[in-house]
């Protein structure tokens, strides 16, 4: 499980943004929050802007399967979410630097360091992951970078190490080809609902 994990971070950070909201401050001297304010019909209007909260049916449980797994989903997300946010924003900042070194070697060896300060950094925290986690961040890496971790593999290290890297998931029960698709997976659906009401603060 260790040497999944190692991959995980790796292709979580070598392959490759909550939104921050205006919120009103907090002022212990006054004993109230201080808005940004805006000029309409020649007077000042308190102004904040707010996380949007979603609405959803109340979840009616069809078995107690259904149940652990919604739970399940619920842990997971949390744990694995910010990880993913982040993947999302190193694999464009990577993705964007790569297009500038024309040279092949060079690029390796920028991918090659940047995987091992990477792995120092982050190979702890993803030690913690269980193997359900993995498999949650597999998934939310599709959603978030719109590529699944096959193809990010492939992309930055080649056919051949993105093969061999799927059939050591596979062998854990894993698929680096895992897509993300909430219009056909009933499961998948389960998971957005999950992620919106987390990003609300919500959960």
């Amino acid at each position: 499980m260790i040497s999944a994990k190692r991959f995980i971070v790796f292709l979580v950070l070598s392959s490759m943004s909550l939104v921050a909201w205006s919120l009103p401050y907090y002022s212990e001297q006054l004993q109230g929050y201080l808005l940004f304010g805006e000029m309409y019909k020649g007077e000042i209007i308190p102004s904040a802007q707010l996380n949007e909260v979603p609405v959803f049916p109340p979840l009616k449980f069809k078995s107690k399967k259904a149940e652990k797994f919604y739970w399940r989903t619920v842990r997971d997300v949390k744990k694995v979410y910010p990880y993913v946010k982040f993947v999302g924003e190193e694999y464009r900042r990577i993705d964007a630097m790569c297009d500038t070194i024309s040279d092949k070697k060079e690029k390796k060896r920028y991918l090659k360091k940047y995987e091992k300060e990477l792995l120092k950094k982050y190979k702890p925290i993803m030690k913690t992951f269980t193997l359900s986690q993995g498999k949650m961040m597999i998934k939310l890496i599709d959603r978030e970078c719109e590529k699944s971790s096959y193809e990010l593999i492939k992309e930055f290290r080649g056919g051949f190490v993105a093969w061999w890297w799927q059939v050591f998931a596979k062998m854990l029960g894993a698929d680096l080809k895992d897509d993300y698709n909430i219009s056909q997976k009933e499961q998948d659906k389960i998971i957005e609902r999950v992620i919106l009401l987390y990003e609300a603060g919500a959960l």
